[in-house]
């Protein structure tokens, strides 16, 4: 639903482009509070414009002395395509060049090793009660080991209501996750039991719909919060951080489970071209290549078993030693 009211010299156009997106499946909601700050933007500037002009299009996108590059490519990548939809109906504009702007370097996943988890995890079980957030020492060591041992993104994990958390059978429902998928997460038996044991102080009251790792006032625990938290077990484990954007992540538990998976299934002799279908569909992800992203960072990460890869897997990863 888009309820934002536009006033500027594209409104109209903002609005259909926005419902169009949204009638075909795309969350769109990011990018429609970009729209609305281009729609502002074109107020201020640009109130009698007709056509979006090149002039336009690159005032919009120069990039802010305050931001990282990627949100300026994320910036250009939004009005291109504001730009293709008014091309479609017949209104001028200029359509900036697909990666115009240079992307930032890739970040370099984080793995982390078996004994800087058990450090963090430590550190988890130590949180203590906070008046701010009622359940974070009762969360923390929960939400923070469900994120590596299912391999969730943050956000999976910290909007899972009640009702997705299936204690009897060990399966999480994600719902709605990237790109709007659905999946069915099996948990270990070790992170059922601590998952039973969290249930019976946190929501012996609960309903469905309530969020299974509350906040203040029941909403969910926010990724600010968890971040903060996050960066506070690190230091107290001696996991040392590079400052911002350079890592450890959060996002890089993902990672570590995928890779740590990888590792041992090599190590059991396991055919991989079996299981990598299997973690595709456990880590939600729409292709193959995703996935076969993590035989490069195993590879990398633990080069005694890089030939195997190499010998067993070059024909689905070309290139795999170099990269």
């Amino acid at each position: 639903m888009n309820s934002l009211i536009y006033k500027g010299p594209f409104k109209e156009h903002i609005k259909n482009h926005i419902e169009l997106k949204k009638s075909v499946g795309y969350k769109y909601d990011a990018e429609v509070i970009h729209l609305k700050r281009f729609d502002k933007f074109t107020i201020e500037k640009y109130s009698d414009a007709t056509s979006l002009t090149k002039e336009i299009v690159l005032d919009w996108c120069s990039k802010k002395s305050y931001e990282a590059q990627a949100n300026q490519c994320s910036r250009a990548s939004i009005i291109r395509q504001f730009a293709q939809y008014l091309d479609s109906i017949g209104i001028s504009a200029y359509i900036i060049p697909k990666n115009y702007y240079p992307a930032e370097k890739r970040y370099v996943s984080y793995i982390y090793t078996t004994n800087e988890l058990s450090r963090f995890f430590a550190e988890t079980d130590k949180c203590r009660y906070s008046p701010e957030c009622p359940y974070r020492h009762l969360i923390m060591p929960v939400i923070f080991r469900m994120i590596y041992m299912c391999g969730l993104r943050a956000s999976e994990a910290r909007l899972l209501k009640v009702a997705d958390v299936d204690l009897k059978n060990g399966v999480l429902n994600i719902r709605q996750a990237k790109k709007d998928n659905d999946r069915l997460v099996p948990m270990s038996d070790c992170l059922t039991k601590r998952c039973r044991a969290f249930s019976k102080k946190v929501h012996s009251y609960a309903v469905a719909e309530d969020y299974y790792f509350p906040a203040l006032g029941g909403k969910p625990m926010t990724l600010g919060n968890l971040y903060k938290n996050f960066r506070r077990f690190l230091w107290r484990a001696r996991i040392s951080h590079g400052g911002m954007g350079k890592g450890p992540r959060i996002h890089d538990f993902r990672h570590a489970h995928a890779v740590h998976c990888l590792k041992k299934w090599s190590e059991e002799q396991k055919d991989l071209s079996v299981y990598l279908p299997i973690l595709k569909t456990y880590l939600g992800h729409d292709s193959f290549e995703e996935t076969a992203y993590y035989l490069h960072l195993t590879a990398d990460v633990f080069p005694e078993i890089t030939l195997k890869i190499e010998t067993q897997y070059q024909g689905i990863i070309p290139g795999l030693g170099g990269k």
